[in-house]
């Protein structure tokens, strides 16, 4: 529906920088009315008496909608986002699918527990809906991370707001009309387009709205928390990164430097788990280098819509610049670029591309090793030992993730027990599965999201006595 004001705002192509469409802009009377819908659902609508079964099926349903019309749903998502149409069609929808059907099977497993707490009694718990859920989602995987936090919502009876990013709302406006047509009852999810520094900021102080959950960047999650303090809000962020990736002598080279090349360039860097930070044992650090960005340089942007392309458009102008920004710093710090480092033209394409960047010889106090840049910029790092290795990968306020590459397996283990993260690839980078819990350590966030953890996020746990004496 329309904004009350009747104001809109442009949601643009990255890769053309043309006007995709006009977006209702959401204001906090708005937001009171998607508010009013999504509690009336929880309250009194159909939706709470259901069975977890129908629940279930509604998922589960939502899945295989999603699978009919992935097509269609991810070119939208490349359109809106620029990422190439391989990663929306092949790796994004099927997971946003499998997201969904994951949830689904875990509508009735969802229980309390019976407790033999005192003679004369009889005690269990209840694990029951939250309420209503406010999803607040970036702009780097839309649908994506969307579903992270719609799917446990919903499997656990709450009902749904989602604030999708200004930059991309293109593909949860087309969730919404999915979940419609799988029988979702209204009211039950609910899209709220707008300024994430108007509406955003509104959801997290409504007194209607129960719980948070949001991605971006940590700066962002800290407003969040104070602002949710009024309300005493239910929070789960999911917020900033720079993680490293840990090359050891004894690697197999060419597999570490595919992963090395994965874990900073997939989704344009874009990515909030990114491996931009690389240590490279010294004595491989000639060859690895030498085979890091040959590889790199091989890596052209291209049009996101062909099939071909595995390196698409930075979402937006701001976002460019920014990166453009870093990679000027990187140079005034002393760090010497060996791949990349400009702007990139796409014949007939207007967009905002930028050619996959390689920072050797950088130091850990620079800046492009400390701050996240959010986009396809590395930073190589050389070390001597993995104490070494280990400390330095630790020194940062960060800690969503890590990658290491080894053949010895007690050496993996140790650096997994080590690094101070919430997911450690051993061998590999940017992997994930809806069974496996995935957040942050320190300014990374707390709380978890996919896999059983997620759950709790979106639960409160009753207890009950019944005296039988």
């Amino acid at each position: 529906m329309d904004a009350r004001s009747g104001r809109t705002f442009e949601t643009l192509n990255p890769a053309t920088n043309k006007v995709l469409a006009r977006i209702a802009e959401a204001e906090e009377a708005d937001l009171d009315t998607a508010v009013t819908a999504a509690r009336a659902a929880f309250d009194g609508g159909p939706w709470p008496k259901m069975t977890a079964a129908e629940r279930g099926r509604i998922l589960w349903r939502m899945a295989d909608l999603l699978m009919q019309k992935a097509d269609e749903v991810a070119r939208l998502e490349s359109l809106d986002n620029g990422k190439p149409i391989f990663e929306s069609r092949q790796v994004d929808i099927p997971l946003v699918a499998e997201i969904f059907q994951y949830y689904a099977g875990w509508a009735t497993k969802i229980t309390g527990d019976t407790l033999p707490a005192r003679a004369g009694a009889f005690t269990y718990t209840l694990r029951e809906p939250v309420g209503v859920v406010a999803a607040i989602v970036p702009w780097n995987f839309p649908l994506l991370l969307t579903s992270w936090k719609v799917a446990p919502a919903l499997a656990a009876g709450n009902t749904v707001l989602i604030k999708p990013s200004s930059n991309t709302p293109l593909t949860a406006l087309k969730l919404a009309e999915i979940a419609q047509e799988a029988g979702l009852p209204d009211g039950v999810l609910n899209v709220v387009t707008g300024r994430g520094s108007v509406i955003g900021m509104a959801m997290v102080k409504h007194a209607g709205v129960d719980k948070i959950a949001f991605t971006g960047e940590t700066k962002t999650g800290m407003e969040i928390m104070k602002a949710g303090a009024e309300t005493l809000k239910k929070i789960t962020l999911e917020l900033g990164g720079k993680s490293p990736n840990i090359v050891f002598a004894d690697a197999d080279l060419d597999a570490a430097v595919r992963g090395a090349t994965v874990g900073i360039f997939y989704g344009k860097g874009e990515v909030c788990a990114a491996g931009s930070r690389l240590f490279v044992e010294k004595k491989i650090h000639d060859e690895f280098v030498q085979k890091l960005v040959a590889r790199t340089k091989k890596m052209v942007p291209g049009d996101p819509l062909d099939p071909k392309t595995r390196f698409g458009a930075i979402v937006s102008r701001p976002q460019l610049e920014k990166v453009l920004r870093y990679i000027a710093t990187g140079k005034e710090e002393g760090a010497q670029l060996v791949a990349g480092g400009e702007r990139a033209q796409v014949e007939g394409l207007d967009g905002n591309f930028v050619l996959p960047t390689v920072f050797d010889h950088v130091q850990p106090g620079m800046r492009i090793a400390r701050e996240e840049i959010f986009g396809p910029v590395l930073s190589t790092l050389e070390f001597s030992d993995p104490e070494e290795a280990i400390a330095q990968a630790n020194a940062t306020p960060y800690g969503l993730a890590a990658g290491l590459w080894t053949r010895d397996v007690a050496k993996a283990h140790r650096a997994a027990r080590a690094l101070k993260a919430g997911t450690i690839w051993i061998n590999t980078y940017n992997r994930y599965d809806p069974a496996l819990p995935f957040g942050g350590y320190k300014q990374s966030g707390y709380g978890r999201e996919l896999g059983a953890a997620a759950l709790e996020h979106y639960t409160q746990l009753k207890s009950v006595w019944v005296d039988l004496e």
